[in-house]
This record gives C-alpha cells, structure tokens and sequence, in this order.
C-alpha cells in the first residue's frame, strides 16, 4: 500500500469528537508513510483528515468535480488538486488512484463510495482491502443492517469479510496492512461450488 483513499463526511454540523478522529486518521496515515486521497474539500471531516494529514508532513492528493470547485468548498493547501468533469470521474479516479479504502463517518455519499468499493471488490473488480473508521460506533446501526443479507444469504460468507473494522486509526492501519483478500470469490460469478 502506497496511497489510501478516504471517504468522508462534509458536514461542518457535528461533534467534535467525529472532527478530532478524522484529524487523527489524516496524521496516522502520514506518518505511517502513505499518501491521502480524498475528495478535496476544506469542510467537516474532509478538511479534518487532509488538515491532519498535511499538518504531519504528508502527500495530500484532493480529488473533486467542477461542480464543487469554489472557495467555499475546496481545500486551497493540497500537494495535488485533480478538477473533473463530474462525480462518476471523481470517483473512478480516486479508486485508480488507491491502495486501499477507509470509510469516516458520513452521510449519503460516504455510504454510496463504500458500498461502490464493496460491490466492486464483490464483482472482482478490485482487490483492495476496505475499511471503515467506526468513531463513536458510528457504523454500527449500518453493519447490524446488512446482517441479514448475509443470514438470507444475499451476500456470501466471503463477502462478510471484506471490511475491517476499528475506532482507533492506528489499529485500522494495521488490519488493512495485514489484510488478505478472500479466495473462492469466483463462485458469485460462475455459481461454480
């Protein structure tokens, strides 16, 4: 892993705790050597993350669609500032782009660039390890939610483990480094036992 792609929240209406872990996940990932990719914006715990991770020294690369390249919005301290035509371009680009994949807490759109990733990972498109940042157990209602697609079998055994979990950005870390992607995945494509 050289680059890891954060998908988070823009809000600035939050709690401050949600606005210390994302700060704390952006100095983690510098100081562990890896560079940040992320959607570019300067609020909530998108300015969080990149704040902490360009205030510990590291590569920032901010990743954003025109619609949302104003003052306002856009973080203007970036080591790389990539403008795109549209969502679906921002998207391809930060996944291209990436190593692997941590999930912040965050609204619609954090939760659609997971599940994107997951579905993808599912699909064989990519074999990245996915993680999700679950500050204040943020995700947990999400998790319990997706439980019984895996007990109605929706979603196979081997797909169950495609995410690590952790509320301490140092241990999440180190379950993506150690991570290894499930074998025997090929049997959702082909229906082959």
């Amino acid at each position: 892993m050289k680059t890891i792609c954060v998908y988070c929240g823009s809000s600035d209406r939050l709690d401050e705790e949600y606005l210390l872990a994302a700060h704390w996940m952006g100095v983690t990932i510098a100081k562990r050597g890896y560079s940040l990719v992320y959607g570019a914006g300067s609020t909530g715990l998108m300015g969080a993350v990149a704040d902490g991770a360009l205030e510990a020294g590291g590569e920032v690369i901010g990743i954003i669609p025109r619609l949302f390249a104003t003052p306002t919005l856009m973080h203007t301290r970036l080591t790389r500032l990539e403008i795109v035509d549209n969502m679906h371009s921002r998207k391809q680009l930060m996944v291209e782009m990436s190593d692997a994949f941590i999930a912040l807490p965050g609204g619609y759109g954090t939760f659609e660039e997971l599940f994107e990733v997951l579905t993808w990972a599912q699909i064989g498109v990519h074999t990245k390890p996915m993680g999700i940042l679950n500050t204040r157990r943020y995700f947990d209602p999400l998790l319990s939610a997706i439980e019984p697609a895996r007990q109605e079998g929706f979603i196979y055994a081997e797909h169950g483990s495609f995410l690590v979990c952790s509320d301490q950005p140092d241990e999440l870390l180190t379950k993506l480094e150690s991570y290894q992607f499930p074998t025997g995945l090929e049997k959702w494509l082909t229906r082959e036992e």
